[in-house]
């Protein structure tokens, strides 16, 4: 049963990772030409529902039309991967339950804020972009006068948010292997295990602190520990995020993956989101470094409630 249990599990993960990225495609459908006046303009057609539209693209270029066609094809073999785990999990008996109403909410919630999120964390991070410029990655996939690594890392946080605000991910124990895939999608392109637990020793700059190598069966424990534990949702929401950024589980990304792995368990019990503001940005680093150097968490923990803590 828990060998079944963790194969759903998976299965849900990997679709909702496909679903992400499917949400990640600039365009969603067949590119059409039409010519009006001896010139010719792009659009891609899609059906929704029992309706076929067509949208408006852009004027036609080569380049731009097999973007388009690459785009659709991508689309169809994502679509086809997502039915068939579909098929599997139903021949493994897996049946949707629906989500608590404040759940729904919470999600709509998270999702109408992201842009502005995925900014704060940029700039926590010290990517060298706007809110315009971010917007812009987030819509378009690209943006004039930014590195390619910062884009790409803008593009990572989108995936990873789009993954923890699937409803079936949602609706996972924000565990230890969440947590893992949450790093994978922020590494991606970066590292080609970006998921798995370091192995190698690390430095934290600015920080006398140097965080041991960590070790799988004493992280898994230590984060069951703090899901089983009798405080608020939100004080375990901050304990599960500044765990795993002092512990340094990953090679790289870990402010990224715990803050968003914070919310997969804020959002899964209706209880808002946290980010840090970019106004917000240089006293939180001071007070992580103290954090990380020995002083209590409840220092630390305050200061994310009154300042980072978005409810609605």
């Amino acid at each position: 049963m828990a060998e079944t249990f963790e194969e759903i599990q998976n299965l849900l993960q990997e679709k909702a990772d496909y679903q992400a990225r499917l949400n990640l495609l600039a365009y969603d459908g067949t590119p059409e030409v039409k010519e009006t006046a001896g010139k010719k303009y792009l659009y891609v057609r899609k059906r929704v529902g029992s309706r076929l539209t067509s949208t408006y693209v852009d004027v036609y270029s080569e380049e731009l039309y097999q973007m388009l066609l690459r785009n659709a094809r991508e689309a169809r073999e994502l679509r086809k991967k997502i039915r068939q785990i579909d098929k599997q999990l139903a021949k493994m008996g897996y049946e949707e339950n629906e989500l608590p109403p404040r759940v729904i909410e919470n999600l709509d919630f998270a999702r109408a804020n992201m842009k502005e999120n995925i900014y704060n964390q940029a700039i926590l991070e010290g990517v060298a972009t706007s809110f315009p410029q971010t917007e812009e990655i987030l819509e378009n996939g690209k943006v004039y006068g930014m590195t390619a690594t910062d884009v790409q890392k803008i593009l990572n946080l989108k995936h990873a948010w789009e993954f923890i605000l699937d409803k079936d991910v949602i609706q996972s124990e924000s565990d230890y292997y969440i947590l893992c895939h949450i790093a994978k999608l922020v590494n991606e392109g970066f590292f080609l295990n970006g998921g798995r637990i370091r192995g190698i020793p690390v430095t934290i700059g600015g920080c006398s602190y140097i965080p041991p190598v960590p070790i799988e069966s004493v992280v898994k424990e230590r984060i069951k520990e703090i899901l089983a534990s009798g405080q608020s949702d939100i004080d375990k929401a901050i304990a599960l995020c500044m765990y795993s950024m002092k512990t340094q589980i990953f090679i790289d990304g870990n402010k990224r993956a715990s803050v968003i792995y914070a919310n997969h368990y804020l959002i899964a019990h209706g209880q808002g989101f946290l980010v840090i503001p970019e106004k917000e940005v240089p006293e939180f680093k001071k007070l992580l470094v103290a954090y990380y150097e020995g002083e209590d968490i409840s220092v630390i923990s305050r200061f994310l409630k009154e300042k980072c803590w978005k409810t609605f």
